[in-house]
């Protein structure tokens, strides 16, 4: 019936689901969730899945005491969607590098203090002020950080775009020369299936 339909959906989740997590079922059975069900639930760091059915009094009360999560189905693809959400959740999240724009340094000065600006001109794209900058020089990465301070003119800005010169100055990095080309860019979560 219903429950070797369930174990098999469940099984192949194991599939479908990146590696790095593995569903197991512990035990199947039918009829109500026993008071047995939860204390192997508890020891095994399991949680319980009913399907058209519900726990009994002590079975509730143990698993309300044992911290067991018993969760509730009447319709099988509710049930195997929650599942894999919650097999995908327990993943470490993956982090792509999405490019915002590229610069080339046209000048470079000295301000009190030591630091380095530079005088940029941006080819592509934009330049936003929370981007992360990756400097290159001949193609080669030299340096990966962040931005301290992004200027037109003389005014702090949030964003340069495409075609327009800005001033620059980055986190803990003095090194810069004419002609390094700048790869702007922010990290974003890649969703896994």
């Amino acid at each position: 019936g219903s429950l070797g339909a369930i174990q098999q959906a469940l099984l192949k989740l194991n599939e479908s689901v990146e590696q790095g997590v593995h569903l197991s079922i512990q035990f199947a059975g039918t009829g109500a969730i026993s008071e047995s069900d939860v204390s192997l639930a508890a020891v095994t760091r399991s949680i319980i899945i009913g399907f058209n059915v519900r726990p009994d009094v002590a079975a509730k009360r143990a698993a309300d005491s044992s911290g067991v999560d018993i969760r509730f189905y009447t319709i099988i693809y509710n049930l195997i969607d929650e599942v894999k959400a919650a097999m995908t959740g327990l993943l470490a999240p993956v982090f792509q590098d999405v490019t915002d724009g590229y610069a080339e340094v046209r000048n470079t000065f000295r301000i009190p203090g030591g630091d380095v600006v530079v005088g940029l001109y941006v080819l592509d794209g934009k330049i936003t002020r929370n981007s992360k900058a990756r400097v290159l020089r001949d193609g080669t990465v030299i340096h990966e950080g962040g931005i301290r301070s992004l200027k037109r003119f003389k005014d702090d800005v949030r964003e340069v775009a495409a075609g327009y010169e800005c001033g620059l100055g980055l986190d803990n990095y003095n090194d810069l020369q004419v002609s390094d080309q700048i790869e702007f860019y922010h990290r974003e979560e890649v969703a896994r299936t």
